[in-house]
């Protein structure tokens, strides 16, 4: 029977020249990961569903693409690569602390696509396991700032605020434990609904008006982060939570401070929540000015995940770059690099008739023993119909080889944006080849 070619709404197919980008991206946020000591992880993509429910809150399970496997197992595919982290520390006690991991590849969330927002997409994520104190949370804040400086982002600001304050905020107003949550996920839309639409939810959860009055006041502070962090200091300091809250916070910006992360990325945002309930101290959130495509980057500390996987409680905190998020914004700014180009192909060896077959895969294999990505053309067809596939697919340079050349030991050497051409002996390609490219790489080739 024939199929109607089709993709699922939120997934989305990627032709080369988007993956060549991919690739590129994840490739600078590996380096950087790498370059911090993290090490790589892989995990399964279908975990057994009751290690993936209950982790991240009520509206996050409804999300969770779950079936029954052909054993009659009740599985699901991850929601996101934190739980799956907690599931491998649960298994493997063994592994050295502190556990610094970091894992790059896709999730799946069952939820309305929108711009910036997949039912599939990747995340890349770097946790430290192990480590109680703020050192590891001010590391993976610093791991994601020089993840982005290194992919050429330089307007975006780094939000950070505790969840302890959030619990202190609950504790101020006497709302009742088991309400505050109802609490975080009405902060958590601020920056979408405005004070208005909060105090609007609120309501309807049934928040008393005095009570929404005291939480926009306390919540009403300015954008200076020394400010802000007296304010709540004088607002929630006698409350242990806000006190404790506070003072990691000032703690986790001294060492942000020593890191070298310029204060002027940094802002405490105390009406950033982060929608996940395992949270249990610093929470982060990355944004960028421009365009307004909502946080980039999101991460925290998680203190009790672990325990919810295993017999022994294990510190955590991590952070996750969303790739598809990063790509949005290198495509609408044209940040990507010149190198970056649609093809991975450098070189086209054309075939000028059956007889210099022979000639044409010798250097084909000659050039790509060199480390340079060489095509050769398959069909002997007429040379202009191999140019125009050069042309079309964006390849820099094509190499000629007719009788002429043959004879006299040369190949002609063709600039595919230029269109200038030159002779060139065959012991002396591989230099004038690698010179050419350097020229078209100064030139700007770009990936469109």
């Amino acid at each position: 029977m024939k199929a109607t070619p089709q993709v699922l709404k939120g997934m989305r197919d990627f032709l080369p020249a988007r993956m060549i980008l991919r690739h590129w991206v994840i490739e600078q946020v590996r380096r950087v990961f790498e370059r911090f000591g993290f090490e790589p992880l892989e995990t399964p993509a279908i975990e057994y569903l009751e290690v993936l429910e209950g982790k991240n809150g009520a509206e996050a399970d409804k999300l969770i693409y779950s079936f029954e496997d052909r054993g009659g197992r009740r599985v699901g595919l991850r929601y996101d690569l934190t739980v799956p982290l907690a599931r491998v520390v649960a298994m493997y006690p063994e592994l050295p602390k502190p556990f610094k991991r970091y894992q790059i590849g896709p999730v799946w969330r069952a939820e309305r696509p929108q711009r910036g927002r997949y039912r599939e997409f990747y995340q890349c994520d770097a946790d430290i396991v192990g480590s109680p104190g703020m050192l590891a949370d001010a590391e993976v804040v610093t791991v994601a700032y020089q993840a982005l400086r290194q992919l050429g982002f330089t307007r975006f600001q780094i939000l950070i605020n505790n969840r302890k304050l959030i619990q202190a905020v609950g504790t101020r107003l006497a709302v009742p434990a088991e309400r505050v949550p109802l609490l975080w996920r009405a902060i958590d839309k601020w920056e979408k609904i405005g004070p208005a639409g909060v105090r609007a939810e609120l309501l309807e959860s049934g928040f008393d008006p005095s009570t929404i009055d005291s939480l926009l006041g306390i919540l009403d502070v300015p954008a200076d982060t020394a400010d802000t962090l007296s304010i709540l200091s004088d607002r929630l300091g006698d409350i242990p939570l806000g006190a404790e809250g506070i003072r990691e916070l000032k703690e986790l910006l001294g060492y942000l401070d020593l890191l070298e992360v310029p204060a002027d990325f940094t802002r405490v945002d105390p009406r950033m929540v982060r929608g996940l309930d395992y949270y249990t101290g610093p929470i982060f959130e990355i944004v960028v000015e421009e365009p307004r495509i909502g946080s980039i980057s999101g991460g925290g500390r998680y203190d009790h995940l672990v325990g919810l996987l295993g017999p022994v409680e294990a510190p955590a905190v991590g952070i996750s770059l969303g790739l598809e998020r990063l790509i949005d914004v290198i495509d609408e700014l044209g940040m990507a690099p010149a190198e970056v180009r649609s093809t991975v192909t450098e070189v086209l060896v054309t075939v000028f008739d059956r007889e210099r077959l022979a000639s044409s895969l010798a250097i084909a294999a000659s050039l790509r023993a060199a480390g340079i990505n060489t095509e050769v053309a398959l069909e002997t067809e007429k040379l202009g119909h191999q140019l125009r596939y050069a042309g079309r697919k964006n390849i820099p340079l094509a190499i000629i080889v007719g009788p002429d050349e043959e004879a006299a030991g040369v190949v002609i050497v063709r600039n595919m944006v230029t269109g200038q051409q030159e002779r060139v002996e065959r012991g002396a390609l591989l230099g004038a080849i690698q010179e050419a490219l350097d020229e078209t790489a100064e030139a700007g080739l770009s990936a469109d």
